[in-house]
């Protein structure tokens, strides 16, 4: 019988505070069970195993992205636009640290069908047309931007940019600069 009280869905929200709180490759289901006082056995009524739990959150993960884009990006076009999705992403990276590692999980073909990485893709295509791109350069120019926003994000969030005086604001500022003077001149 189910634990009063316990859910998926509250099972998803607590892995993904955990996640965000010690990181998501930490997220196990003995580690889940601790947190909520109950043996492991009690999770498996509600979680299949450990890779569904870890799924949860990834889908979690980009649904909680794609509203944040979604809003930021409303009413928006052109650079604005292109700044606005690049902010929403590269805040919530910031925000929720595991939940974003959890977003860069490899799905299952069903699970990421069903999930909001495609909206993230609609969003993407969206901006890109602004910038009158159509295939194959949209596919190309979408690669770039998931490129470039996840790799600064990254190695942000590691440190990687503590080296130098000049703040990493200032440089993602000049990043989305530089993207948008290049989707502007895209190569034909």
């Amino acid at each position: 019988m189910a634990r009063t009280g316990l859910t998926v869905e509250r099972l998803t929200l607590a892995a993904a505070e955990m996640a965000d709180e010690v990181g998501f490759e930490n997220v196990t289901v003995s580690a889940l069970a601790r947190r909520f006082g109950v043996k492991d056995a009690s999770l498996y009524f509600h979680l299949r195993n450990a890779q569904e739990l870890r799924a949860r959150v990834a889908v979690l993960a980009l649904a909680e992205m794609a509203d944040r884009a979604a809003d930021a990006l409303a009413g928006r076009a052109g650079k604005d636009a292109l700044v606005a999705f690049a902010n929403a992403y590269r805040d919530y990276a910031i925000t929720h640290p595991g939940r974003y590692a959890a977003a860069q999980l490899q799905l299952d073909r069903e699970t990421a069908e069903a999930s909001a990485a495609r909206r993230h893709a609609e969003m993407t295509r969206a901006i890109l047309r602004g910038y009158q791109l159509a295939e194959p350069d949209q596919t190309d120019a979408v690669r770039l931007l998931h490129s470039t926003f996840h790799g600064y994000v990254s190695l942000e969030r590691a440190g990687g940019f503590r080296h130098t005086p000049r703040t990493t604001d200032a440089t993602w500022s000049r990043t989305l600069d530089a993207l948008d003077a290049l989707l502007r001149n895209w190569p034909r």
